[in-house]
């Protein structure tokens, strides 16, 4: 292995390396069967240096998580800019967020049966996930997103996503239709 894998020179390059390693394990084997040896051989470095980077499994998965939301936040931002009705706006975000992390089949294994559950508790413990979530609540909503029902609104954002990811309706239509219906109304009650 290269200088490049020294924690003083490029942390943040090894990180991406390991997270891409990850990103591609995930994506072939499922994110259960995915373990700490798969990674490190696939970001070509040792176990030892992967355990330098992140302490455990679920640190590794934390840091996975919080990247790939942060990518698909930015990209579903940036789709839904536009639209001027916050209703709509939240539909699409909703509905973006769910197609983005379908589409790519290393996150989409974080919804397979029987790895839901880790997903959801990786919402809950992923500070960036939420954080990126309120921000755009935030400003669907006009608030500063810092306040009791800023919070609220994220956590239950999320779980509807997370929710529509585990345990998706018969086609895309009728999941518009459930967020259309019953989704959007209640965050503009």
């Amino acid at each position: 292995m290269g200088t490049g894998w020294l924690r003083e020179e490029q942390p943040d390059v090894a990180v991406d390396r390991i997270l891409d390693a990850a990103d591609k394990i995930f994506a072939e084997i499922g994110v259960s069967a995915a373990g700490m040896s798969q990674i490190a051989e696939a970001a070509g470095c040792s176990r030892g240096t992967l355990y330098r980077y992140f302490e455990n499994r679920h640190q590794l998965h934390v840091a996975y998580v919080d990247r790939a939301s942060s990518q698909i936040v930015e990209r579903v931002r940036e789709s839904v800019g536009r639209i001027a009705d916050p209703q709509q706006r939240l539909v699409e975000f909703i509905l973006g967020s769910v197609r983005e992390v379908r589409a790519n089949p290393a996150t989409a294994a974080w919804f397979e049966p029987g790895v839901s559950g880790l997903a959801a508790r990786m919402g809950r413990s992923s500070e960036v996930t939420g954080a990126l979530t309120a921000a755009f609540v935030a400003r669907l909503f006009g608030s500063a997103g810092d306040d009791a029902e800023g919070e609220m609104r994220a956590r239950w954002f999320v779980r509807i996503v997370i929710s529509l990811l585990g345990m998706p309706e018969e086609s895309d239509e009728a999941e518009r239709t459930l967020v259309e219906r019953f989704v959007a109304p209640a965050f503009f009650d």
